[in-house]
């Protein structure tokens, strides 16, 4: 019978060696053409990596928010595209139906998203409601002569796997008189209904292999029992449950690039020669790598911290959001001091190996589940009060 600790560490194990002997290897395919071979993907479906969040009688690992953490550091020291193709599963994609979700739709939906057969993503954003996300303008109308059904339309943004995505969780405004968070519904619709579509992926300064588009809502139909926990108005709620919980998330998977580019850098700098010797000898390289690894392990600990707060059932929403502001602002540190000692090869994808792509991937940890901009604000709040 193996413990909770050691199925989780050998779970990790299971991970590195995916990253080690199948992601890594892939980085310059899944560049170049701009998606993961389905053969990987197959390998992720197999390795239970759509599942991490889910709970086990969906077909889930169940993991608690620190051994999603810890995996998540794991998997996020491959290229980002990897993450991602299973990120939405186990994160905003399904978070929502695991929080709020009626048993009926826990039942139908939590084991295909568990097992990788369908993949999910959260339409949340739109064109004027980034950063406040309560702005939307996507409505959901009862039918006069059905009040149980409803036509949705709008148009979202910036949505993660909207490409490739089997199932939508929709914001929309059931309560057009009412403006707030309150008015707003959390739906659940599929690729297949009449009236949903993915606009042309976007062109990304990176995070290659992983699709982004916006999402066109015309006249979608849409039931009472689509309605995420059957309750209108409380959908915001829903969002801010799932993108909590993704902070944390998120701030675990800028610690894992990181880690990365520290490593891929301490191999450079000992094979480098300048001066006839290693440049690792130079004390101004050396400080550099010591800002790395200081920076690194605080962002470690704070999280970890975090995501065990969190299991104990505590409120962690300022925490959520120093975790994820100093997570990304660290990586974009980390990696802008590699590309450094890199020089010339840290601009240079034929020469530099994956740091000029490590480089564009972690640029949008900045901006993605609220800005740094917005995440200071929120905490100023939350502190002022």
């Amino acid at each position: 019978m193996i413990s909770n600790s050691e199925g989780n560490e050998k779970r990790l194990s299971e991970i590195r060696s995916f990253v080690r002997d199948v992601a890594i290897p892939a980085e310059v395919e899944v560049v170049e053409k701009n998606c993961i071979p389905e053969s990987i993907v197959d390998v992720m479906r197999k390795s239970g990596f759509f599942g991490w969040s889910i709970p086990k009688e969906y077909g889930g690992a169940g993991l608690s928010t620190e051994e999603l953490a810890l995996a998540n550091i794991e998997i996020s020291q491959a290229a980002t595209a990897f993450r991602a193709r299973a990120g939405t599963n186990t994160g905003i994609g399904s978070e929502g139906i695991v929080q709020d979700g009626t048993k009926a739709q826990k039942e139908k939906w939590l084991p295909r998203l568990a097992s990788g057969e369908i993949t999910a993503c959260l339409a949340l954003s739109e064109p004027d409601a980034g950063s406040d996300a309560t702005a939307l303008k996507t409505t959901a109308i009862k039918l006069d002569k059905s009040p149980e059904q409803f036509l949705i339309n709008g148009t979202k943004r910036y949505i993660t796997n909207a490409p490739i995505a089997d199932l939508f969780t929709v914001f929309a405004r059931t309560n057009p008189s009412d403006l707030s968070h309150k008015g707003i519904s959390a739906f659940l619709i599929t690729k297949d209904v009449p009236g949903i579509s993915a606009g042309p992926e976007h062109k990304k300064m990176g995070q290659s292999g992983s699709p982004v588009s916006e999402v066109f809502l015309k006249d979608v139909l849409a039931s009472r029992d689509d309605v995420i926990g059957g309750e209108l108005g409380v959908g915001f709620g829903t969002a801010m449950k799932a993108l909590n919980k993704q902070r944390i998330n998120l701030a675990a998977l800028c610690i894992g690039p990181a880690i990365r580019l520290l490593d891929e850098a301490l191999v450079h700098v000992k094979k480098r020669q300048q001066f006839g010797k290693p440049i690792a000898e130079f004390q101004l390289v050396q400080a550099m790598l010591a800002e790395c690894k200081v920076e690194i392990e605080a962002a470690k600990s704070l999280v970890l911290e975090t995501a065990r707060a969190r299991d104990r059932g505590e409120d962690i929403t300022t925490q959520a959001s120093i975790c994820k502001y100093y997570a990304s602002e660290m990586c974009g540190r980390v990696a802008d001091r590699v590309v450094q000692i890199f020089g010339g090869a840290g601009y240079c994808a034929d020469i530099g190996g994956p740091i000029e792509m490590l480089y564009r991937d972690v640029r949008l940890f900045r901006l993605y589940e609220g800005t740094s901009q917005i995440h200071l604000l929120n905490i100023a709040k939350r502190i002022l009060k």
